[in-house]
């Protein structure tokens, strides 16, 4: 059933329209991630791809929620991107939003049937997503039915990555299993956060340490992503590390924070990181964590990811994930661990320090 209140007007859903954003319903949406076009002309794969398994050309880039409670500066949304600290909009069903975006997702992808660049098996596999970003805009698991899509998504074998900014501690204390939850974490200290987040909440330290905590506590595989900012948030690698620590996260994503959408005019260019940038400040939080290991970069994207000790196994990093084990796993209910999908991590992926990570010249690379 659709809602009779809409979280956004017509003359703004049109402009997202135009940005080729699909809105579902009265508050998701779904748009092609760049990776998802790159890897169907075969010119390359997301970091996702690299570090976890996923297939970028199954992947569908959405979220439940137009809305958020921050209004961060390396965002892409701008001025009139819906603020809110609570939910007071009607609620879309969870199968309407999950049946509609995959429908949206292959609408979307058309146009590539007939394209001479496009590798055409990989197009017709694009057709069956087997991978959900949670990540597009906004703070998804404010929807107020979100363990419910996210079954839906176990039920159907479609993994699911989630990614929160930790303003709502509880949501993530009672989610549904999900496949990697990610928190962002884009300050060292109090008075930063408010400055790169720019809160709604006057209490927003307060629950962004209890989310901190609730990772702590989640059994699904975890992450904290990190978006460096030149100039801005990329101090402290000592308070990064206390913050990783005390989430006890699998992952740590350092990502360089990328220079479009409405952050153009909050940001400058130069606060771009070069990947060589983000590759030094990652190595200085790496100091501060005896637990984790520097073990992959993704060039294109400006990114490295640290990973707990834990998942290398008989001197091999099992970072990838067992898609098929996992969906038999959460569909059985049964407890069951996260090391007990793990998969091996192919050795060309990996980074070893010193000989082939990356320490060429800048080069230009692609915004996504």
């Amino acid at each position: 059933m659709l809602s009779n209140t809409q979280m956004i007007n017509e003359t703004d859903k049109d402009e997202l329209v135009k940005q080729q954003y699909r809105i579902i319903g009265s508050h998701s949406t779904v748009k092609i991630c760049g990776w998802t076009k790159h890897a169907l002309k075969e010119e390359g794969v997301c970091y996702k791809q690299k570090f976890y398994g996923i297939k970028s050309h199954q992947c569908l880039q959405m979220s439940t929620s137009l809305s958020c409670a921050n209004r961060c500066v390396f965002c892409w949304r701008g001025k009139k991107a819906v603020v809110s600290k609570e939910w007071k909009w009607d609620v879309d069903e969870p199968e309407f939003i999950f049946k509609e975006s995959l429908k949206a997702q292959k609408k979307l992808l058309e146009g590539y049937g007939g394209n001479d660049k496009v590798n055409q098996n990989l197009f017709e596999e694009s057709k069956t997503p087997k991978h959900i970003a949670l990540s597009l805009t906004g703070e998804p698991i404010i929807y107020p039915r979100i363990n419910e899509f996210i079954d839906l998504c176990n039920q159907n074998h479609i993994s699911t990555f989630v990614v929160t900014n930790g303003t709502y501690p509880e949501a993530i204390e009672n989610l549904s299993p999900v496949t990697q939850l990610y928190l962002s974490v884009d300050s060292p200290n109090k008075e930063l956060a408010k400055q790169v987040g720019k809160p709604l909440f006057t209490d927003y330290w307060e629950r962004f340490n209890r989310s901190i905590d609730a990772m702590s506590q989640i059994k699904s595989r975890t992450a904290i992503r990190i978006t460096a900012i030149k100039d801005l948030n990329m101090i402290e690698p000592e308070n990064y590390a206390k913050l990783i620590e005390r989430a006890n996260v699998d992952f740590v994503e350092v990502k360089a924070y990328m220079h479009v959408g409405e952050s153009q005019f909050r940001l400058k260019r130069e606060q771009m990181p070069f990947h060589t940038e983000v590759l030094e400040f990652a190595k200085k939080i790496l100091s501060h964590l005896p637990n984790y290991e520097l073990v992959m970069e993704h060039i294109p994207s400006r990114v490295v990811v640290l990973v707990k000790k834990e998942f290398k196994r008989n001197g091999k990093w099992k970072t990838w994930i067992d898609f098929e084990k996992y969906d038999k796993l959460v569909n059985s209910g049964k407890e069951f661990s996260k090391f007990d999908f793990v998969k091996e991590t192919p050795k060309e992926n990996l980074v070893i320090i010193g000989k082939n990570s990356w320490d060429g010249k800048y080069e230009e690379m692609n915004i996504e």
